[in-house]
């Protein structure tokens, strides 16, 4: 297992007949193996995490990150457990009575992680690994059996999916888009180059069945901010126009003004001309008249 956080030793005689997770260790010491596993991590939970409350509405799954799952009863029991990287177990309480998991005890839930990743940051010998009883290929074929298993391998940008079929793992062919499909989520999964939490890399992501990528909560705060944004710049553009519209009216509001006082000029122009005239005894609405 992997955990950078030590917890006492545990001895074997204290254990019950079948100890559930508050009595098995939850860590074996040893570290993370790289800065890019933990941001990896991250990345595929938080992104997921829209999909999984659609499908499971009560929230009953969970998800272990570098967390052991515990398939045999040995001693010590670390030896009967393995961590991987990422999993997710679905139809499973969040919580065991209220508590946070340890760990995942197999053998008291009985319930499969649906898929199971590995980050190789070796050279994969390990996590293809299917010596009986200790090899992490093994393991998860013959007996966690999680349906899909995927290993990722970030310094080839790769990964490569399987599928349990008829017992025995299969390897999942790509799709045109080059990703893989986890069918009981209805999402594919594959290589994304860019940049996460400043590293710039093929990270491994999740994609919804049409090929849209799932983005993280950063990315849709972002996709929110720039959507928002453009409202604005076009609340603000329409603000403008409508600007621009009411300068127009009260230009042509003025200018009908001006014709008006103009005519209305003209008239008492033609009324004193008028008067002149008939000051004159010449009747100015005689057709012989000339203005």
């Amino acid at each position: 297992m992997v955990s950078t956080v030590s917890t006492p030793d545990i001895a074997q005689e204290n254990l019950s007949p079948s100890p559930d997770h508050t009595q098995l260790p939850e860590t074996d010491g040893t570290f993370v193996k790289n800065f890019q596993e933990h941001p990896q991590s991250i990345l595929l939970t938080d992104s997921i995490g829209p999909v999984l409350r659609q499908l499971y509405p009560d929230g009953d799954y969970c998800i272990g990150q570098d967390c052991g799952i515990y398939w045999r009863q040995d001693n010590p029991p670390e030896r009967g457990a393995t961590a991987p990287d990422w999993f997710l177990v679905p139809e499973v309480p969040a919580l065991l009575d209220g508590v946070t998991r340890r760990s995942y005890v197999f053998w008291r839930e009985l319930m499969a992680p649906l898929i199971v990743l590995e980050f190789v940051s070796g050279d994969g010998h390990e996590e293809r690994d299917k010596t009986p009883q200790q090899g992490k290929f093994w393991i998860y074929e013959r007996i966690i059996r999680p349906p899909f298993y995927g290993i990722y391998e970030v310094k080839k940008a790769s990964v490569e999916v399987y599928e349990l079929v008829h017992g025995h793992y299969q390897p999942l062919s790509a799709n045109q888009r080059g990703h893989y499909s986890i069918a009981p989520l209805n999402v594919e999964l594959g290589i994304w180059r860019g940049a996460y939490q400043n590293l710039e890399l093929p990270w491994l992501r999740w994609w919804d069945h049409e090929g849209n990528l799932i983005l993280s909560g950063e990315e849709r705060a972002e996709q929110e901010h720039q959507r928002a944004e453009q409202e604005h710049q076009r609340a603000e553009q329409e603000h403008q126009r409508a600007e621009q519209e009411r300068q127009r009216a009260e230009q042509e509001h003025q200018q009908a003004e001006q014709e008006r006082q103009r005519a209305e000029q003209e008239r008492q122009r033609a009324e004193r001309l008028a008067a002149l005239l008939r000051e004159h005894g010449i009747d100015p609405d005689s057709p012989s008249t000339t203005p």
